[in-house]
């Protein structure tokens, strides 16, 4: 360092804010070299750690990038400490306000900053791990494991946070975590009692873990909400409705309410009346309603229990009840089997040459020819 001050004409003792110019130009130069390398020492760092772990993703290149990021904030910032480990700091960082010392302050600063970046970069470790499992239980027929992957990856998340909290509150604010820990335990029930909500919809995400009521893909209906599962999570259970509006259920009221899980069913049910012109006579409407039965009985995607009957004369038509059940839970298997019955139905009436009626009214005029005048 001193032949490159003199090449330059400065005196390496010389001094300057209170340090000389050989200190100040290690200082400088250690930093610039941590700024140039530090994404190669953070994406040394991220490939040792996957290589520790063995495992091989396509997910590897899309979270290396991610969990580099808190990696090159981490090492500049142990950069500066080396950087600033032999620089003497003016007077005025040794000031007090309000019984701080300035120079201990930025310390403290320091300090959360770094824990705040641990934190972060554990919960992308999280992420990644939760990832991997997720696309390894869309192969397994179990929709349980869908749902406990969500549930766990927020619970691990929860923990690190309350774990980074306690370090904070300890090195940064001195905090005595042990004596925190026991007046914890004398205000829990003050706590509670305010969180008394937050507390219920908690264990009502473990009821729902244990009962199993419903899992991640079930259609379910609750109260006037019916939709699919999307996800279980502490706090709520997020439900996608057939208008794909996304709602937020509590967790309680998943518990609470009676639920109707739709996807449980074996069949679904489909009940509609047809109505036929009142010119459509007795032999034609027996021979409708025995086709109709037939072919609801030979049909791949009902089951025999379907039931086809002329029922009552209504204002316009005269009206077949229609009733099957589809051999299926599935949306996308009742619609297309539903529609698939109904074409079957247009041309079973117009092979008996009858026809659909629609509401209409007879309107009959009296001749007053003969009518005597006054």
């Amino acid at each position: 360092m001193n032949k490159i001050l003199n090449l330059i004409g400065l005196d390496s003792q010389k001094i300057i804010l209170e340090n000389t110019y050989e200190a100040w130009l290690w200082c400088f130069c250690i930093i610039l070299i941590t700024i140039l390398i530090r994404r190669f020492l953070a994406q040394l760092l991220i490939s040792f750690l996957f290589k520790l772990i063995n495992q091989k993703s396509n997910l590897t290149n899309q979270f290396q990038t991610r969990l580099t990021q808190p990696i090159k904030h981490l090492v500049l910032l142990v950069g500066l400490v080396f950087a600033c480990e032999d620089i003497n700091f003016p007077e005025i960082l040794n000031l007090e306000i309000y019984g701080f010392m300035i120079s201990g302050i930025l310390k403290k600063v320091f300090s959360l900053i770094c824990i705040i970046i641990i934190i972060q970069f554990c919960n992308r470790i999280v992420d990644y791990f939760a990832e991997i499992l997720r696309k390894k239980t869309e192969k397994t027929e179990s929709k349980l494991d869908d749902q406990l992957i969500p549930f766990a990856t927020d619970s691990l998340k929860i923990i690190i946070i309350i774990l980074g909290g306690f370090l904070i509150i300890g090195n940064i604010f001195n905090v005595n975590i042990t004596a925190l820990a026991a007046g914890l335990g004398v205000g829990g029930i003050a706590i509670a009692m305010a969180s008394k909500e937050s507390l219920e919809n908690l264990f009502g995400s473990f009821t729902i873990f244990l009962d199993q009521p419903f899992t991640v893909g079930d259609v379910v209906n609750v109260g006037q909400i019916t939709g699919v599962v999307e996800k279980v999570g502490f706090r709520s259970t997020r439900i996608r409705t057939f208008d794909k509006s996304l709602v937020t259920v509590p967790n309680k009221k998943m518990i609470d309410v009676e639920l109707d899980n739709l996807g449980l069913r074996p069949v679904r049910r489909s009940k509609f009346n047809i109505g036929l012109t009142y010119n459509t006579d007795a032999n034609q409407i027996k021979n409708i309603v025995q086709e109709i039965q037939n072919m609801i009985d030979n049909h791949d995607m009902t089951n025999n229990e379907g039931r086809v009957r002329f029922m009552e004369f209504g204002a316009s038509s005269l009206d077949i009840m229609v009733l099957f059940y589809v051999n299926s839970s599935n949306w996308d298997d009742f619609i297309n089997t539903k529609e698939d019955i109904n074409y079957k139905i247009m041309e079973i009436i117009k092979n008996n040459k009858s026809d659909f009626a629609f509401p209409s009214r007879s309107i009959y005029i009296n001749n007053d020819e003969n009518r005597p005048k006054k």
